[in-house]
């Protein structure tokens, strides 16, 4: 596949004058979530408010607030997209692969620049999770979200014993790598990112194969 990071990247719809296309209150939210998730991305959580957001976008803070509770609100909604728009490109890859190396091989790409792409939104969702009770349940669900695309995309004829502890121990070590690549502390450690990067394309294969 050649789909890229980029291709997830939200856009925002807009008129020959440049202004936000107005339509749908669906569309209006669309279009604050996109602009969010680039504004958190760039500015951080703390750096930012919903005002700045809804300027982003083009709205005023009394539209922000007919769509969102807050800037919290607003960043779940982002990271959530964040998500989907990962698994989604994983389980368009593990379906269409042909060998366990070549999709290990498109899909550690794809995802470390997915990660280093939206490092400042995953930092500023990551940076709540150990404070904010919300935040936290927040997050645990996405994770429960993500185990269970694990076992839908591997079926019910390969389930076996101890099958979610071992997709678990993957998405917790694989994420945690990539996190590591895309903000810096590994390079920082003096690693050699291409050997890290094989070091993921050989445990997913292997992981794949099983």
């Amino acid at each position: 596949m050649t789909t890229t990071a980029a291709a997830a990247r939200p856009r925002l719809a807009r008129a020959a004058d440049g202004r936000p296309r107005r339509g749908t209150p669906e569309g209006t939210r669309e279009r604050l979530i996109a602009a969010a998730a680039e504004v958190l991305n760039r500015d951080g959580y703390f750096g930012t408010d919903s005002n700045a957001i809804a300027r982003a976008a083009g709205y005023s803070p009394a539209t922000f607030y007919k769509h969102f509770e807050d800037k919290r609100a607003i960043l779940l909604a982002a990271y959530e997209r964040w998500v989907g728009a990962e698994w989604r490109h994983i389980g368009d890859t593990l379906r269409a692969a042909q060998a366990p190396r070549e999709g290990a091989r498109e899909l550690t790409t794809w995802v470390l620049a997915h990660h280093r792409r939206w490092r400042g939104l995953r930092a500023s969702l990551l940076g709540l999770v150990g404070a904010d009770p919300v935040v936290r349940a927040f997050y645990v669900a996405q994770r429960r979200r993500q185990l269970d695309w694990l076992a839908e995309l591997r079926g019910a004829r390969h389930a076996a014993p101890g099958d979610r502890e071992r997709d678990a121990f993957l998405l917790f070590s694989f994420e945690r790598v990539c996190d590591a690549m895309a903000n810096g502390e590994a390079e920082a450690l003096g690693l050699d990112m291409t050997q890290l990067e094989s070091l993921l394309e050989e445990r997913l294969a292997t992981a794949w194969r099983a």
